[in-house]
């Protein structure tokens, strides 16, 4: 029983933590459909979009900053637009391409930016179209408007990264938590006490089998659903 054991307790480590780059190649290589590997943790799916979010967030942080260098240096607000657009990078470079041209040639510049916002991590795009709405609405100061609004988002994105630096202490406890059971079913294979056998074998084992993978879901999905809540009012 002891390497089965071992198998179990390796499997959930997989399951939990997700696959590398390494161990995905080698399922494919193995004819694992990717169906069943990609599926095997749903919320873990959710890495992707948060980190294109982050990623629009520091580039609306870097557009911001090159607009009012542009424009300090004498450039039109258009042409600033376009040329700080040109020297970032975005997770979706095709997205501002729209705004560079009505930029360039003298466009809607407010919808546009409206228009390329993602849902996730365009809050500064928004705010950079709402200064250029009133920029040309009442003639205020387009370069300190966005300077303001460069300084805002660098400031929240701080408080975003200080949030989750202090939620990575409950997430790593709650994943060191999920993983116990499967360390004392190591623990006790290797003391001869067979407890598979128990657990799948006996009406009794397999009820408290149940019960503990039901209370081991419900601890991680509260958890998670706190570590959620935190964030968001964080943010």
């Amino acid at each position: 029983m002891g390497p089965i054991a071992v198998v179990l307790g390796g499997l959930a480590g997989w399951l939990w933590f997700g696959p590398t780059v390494a161990s995905a190649r080698l399922l494919m290589l193995l004819g694992v459909p990717a169906e069943w590997w990609m599926l095997r943790r749903p919320w873990f799916r959710r890495a992707r979009p948060a980190k294109e979010a982050a990623q629009w967030r520091i580039a609306s942080i870097e557009l911001c900053q090159g607009i009012v260098a542009e424009l300090t240096a004498g450039r039109t607000p258009g042409d600033a637009l376009a040329r700080a657009i040109s020297s970032i990078e975005v997770p979706d470079p095709a997205a501002l391409k729209p705004v560079a041209a009505v930029a360039r040639d003298g466009g809607d510049i407010a919808a546009a930016l409206l228009g390329a916002a993602p849902p996730a991590g365009g809050e500064g795009l928004v705010r950079l179209a709402a200064c250029w709405q009133v920029s040309a609405t009442v003639g205020g100061g387009l370069a300190s408007l966005v300077e303001r609004v460069a300084s805002f988002l660098r400031e929240m994105e701080a408080h975003r990264q200080d949030v989750s630096a202090q939620l990575a202490g409950p997430r790593a406890t709650a994943r060191l938590l999920a993983g116990l059971p499967a360390l004392g079913l190591l623990m006790a294979a290797g003391l001869g006490m067979e407890p598979l056998p128990f657990l799948f074998g006996t009406p009794a084992g397999f009820a408290c089998l149940l019960i503990g993978l039901t209370l081991d879901a419900t601890g991680l999905w509260w958890t998670n659903r706190l570590v959620l809540r935190a964030e968001t009012a964080g943010h």
